[in-house]
């Protein structure tokens, strides 16, 4: 037992100091006798800048407002030009001649129509071909600045790395691997469906330079039956164009149309493959108005091969995608029709 004499305060603390070692010794007496910490503030010249403080503290609002700041960024910068909020009015572009995706006079897709070997139509190469404008030509010649300008940089990078020559064979040997893969395609949907023995023609070798693509997509000729067309022509004789269709199957039960692509980088996402769903779109709509064929198509289906032979990504496209990127097509024709209109005016008149 202790007695205690009286309490000391150290900070918020109460010591009780008494007789006792005990509280002697306890920590809080050595704090009160410790020399104060050294502050890195003392040094300082407090008379040479009492001035500045006294301004700084006596001022309520600070010298830096938003006007001040945007003049200086004008001063610096040039003036800011600000984007134009879209109205909430403002117009969706639509095309002047909504023409129809289907053919109504035709007849609906049928299961006895899909017996037989499948359909390959032959465009006309030779001197007297058609004049009439190919989907990939029109697509071509109406990107919008925003394409035309990512499409030259990856070009004048790809200069850049490898010389105008080794750009040149680059491109070459893309188109050439591009050929050989859809060749190999073509000839793997109809021996499957010419032959009943599916598994023989999953076995099948294929030469070095495609070995890896049809490899990408063995599951999905897994899911690809009743073949109904391969790298067959079709064309709409109304709006004036015409296109290769790469092939015409079902795709897990659903009539589609099918676009085969190779691409070098992974495209998980039905954004990635640019103006492919339009290509299609335009296809299946010719093909649909085409009397070559007597069946419609509603649906469609973007395979992306890579040549590491990494599964292939499938993009489908339902019926309302396809009405979509439909009228964006006729968007695209329209352009294209106005640019072929301008420039045959233009040279008409420098004839003259």
């Amino acid at each position: 037992m202790f007695i205690l004499k009286r309490v000391g305060c150290v900070g918020s603390i109460m010591v009780p100091q008494c007789t006792s070692l005990f509280v002697g010794n306890f920590s809080a007496c050595h704090c009160l006798s410790s020399t104060k910490r050294h502050s890195p503030y003392s040094s300082v010249d407090i008379e040479r800048y009492s001035s500045l403080v006294k301004a700084v503290m006596s001022s309520k609002v600070s010298s830096q407002t938003p006007e001040n700041l945007q003049e200086e960024d004008e001063h610096i910068y040039g003036p800011v030009v600000k984007a134009q909020k879209p109205s909430s009015g403002s117009e969706v572009r639509v095309p002047k001649n909504l023409h129809p995706f289907l053919n109504c006079e035709e007849t609906v897709e049928t299961e006895e129509a899909e017996s037989g070997p499948p359909a390959r139509i032959l465009l006309n190469r030779g001197k007297y071909r058609s004049p009439v404008p190919s989907v990939t030509r029109i697509l071509q010649q109406t990107l919008s600045r925003e394409q035309i300008f990512f499409l030259e940089r990856w070009k004048r990078k790809m200069i850049a790395q490898l010389g105008e020559e080794g750009f040149k064979e680059y491109s070459q040997n893309l188109f050439s691997q591009g050929q050989l893969f859809h060749s190999a395609v073509e000839d793997t949907l109809i021996s499957d469906a010419t032959s009943m023995d599916k598994e023989s023609s999953e076995k099948a070798e294929f030469q070095p330079d495609v070995q890896g693509y049809m490899e990408s997509i063995s599951h999905v000729l897994a899911d690809v039956s009743a073949v109904r067309a391969t790298e067959s022509t079709v064309q709409h004789a109304e709006l004036n164009y015409l296109g290769i269709v790469d092939c015409v199957a079902r795709y897990r039960g659903v009539l589609c149309l099918i676009d085969w692509k190779t691409s070098e980088k992974p495209k998980p996402f039905l954004s990635n493959t640019f103006d492919n769903p339009i290509q299609v779109a335009a296809y299946a709509g010719a093909l649909n108005s085409d009397g070559n064929y007597k069946y419609q198509v509603e649906n469609g289906l973007i395979v992306v091969a890579y040549k590491d032979g990494s599964p292939a990504h499938a993009h489908q496209l339902s019926s309302e995608l396809m009405l979509k990127y439909w009228a964006t097509w006729l968007l695209r024709l329209e352009n294209f029709t106005e640019q072929s209109t301008s420039q045959a005016s233009s040279s008409f008149v420098e004839k003259r």
